[in-house]
């Protein structure tokens, strides 16, 4: 009997994240499709390019890893890259400030570091961070 019961409970845990997901990527897509295109948000672009290195504060290699990201004027202007701890909530790094001040400016890069701003009962503030490079490429039409 008490393996019934507990079978029921792990499918209850199951069905609850499931549900937590589903809400996780409703939230993400509305935040996409509120973001709008590169080519309206950022008229004369032609490419942004994220050059990023993600580190962990509390773990013995700080490196997670590095990556790159690449926006065209026909991608979502999302500059918000998550945070890569799991247990980390509402954080993330929003870089979308860093690209509308280029773009402002007609700057071509910028280098920065910027940190996690989630954080829960296990996690402190800075958690985690990135060392960015950001370039922008403006269309030839736009000078």
């Amino acid at each position: 009997m008490a393996f019934f019961i507990e079978a029921r409970q792990a499918r209850k845990e199951d069905i609850a994240i499931k549900q937590n997901f589903k809400e996780k990527q409703e939230l993400k897509r509305n935040a996409m499709l509120a973001s709008g295109l590169v080519a309206d948000r950022l008229p004369g672009v032609s490419s942004v390019v994220f050059r990023m290195t993600y580190y962990h504060n509390n773990t013995s290699g700080p490196v997670l890893m590095q990556r790159t990201v690449n926006f065209v004027p026909s991608d979502y202007a999302v500059f918000n890259m998550d945070c890569m701890r799991e247990e980390c909530t509402n954080g993330g790094f929003d870089l979308a400030p860093v690209v509308k001040g280029l773009v402002k400016n007609r700057k071509k890069s910028v280098k920065g570091n910027i940190y996690c701003h989630g954080k829960n009962e296990n996690l402190k503030h800075g958690h985690a961070s990135i060392a960015y490079e950001i370039r922008v490429e403006y269309s030839r039409q736009s000078r």
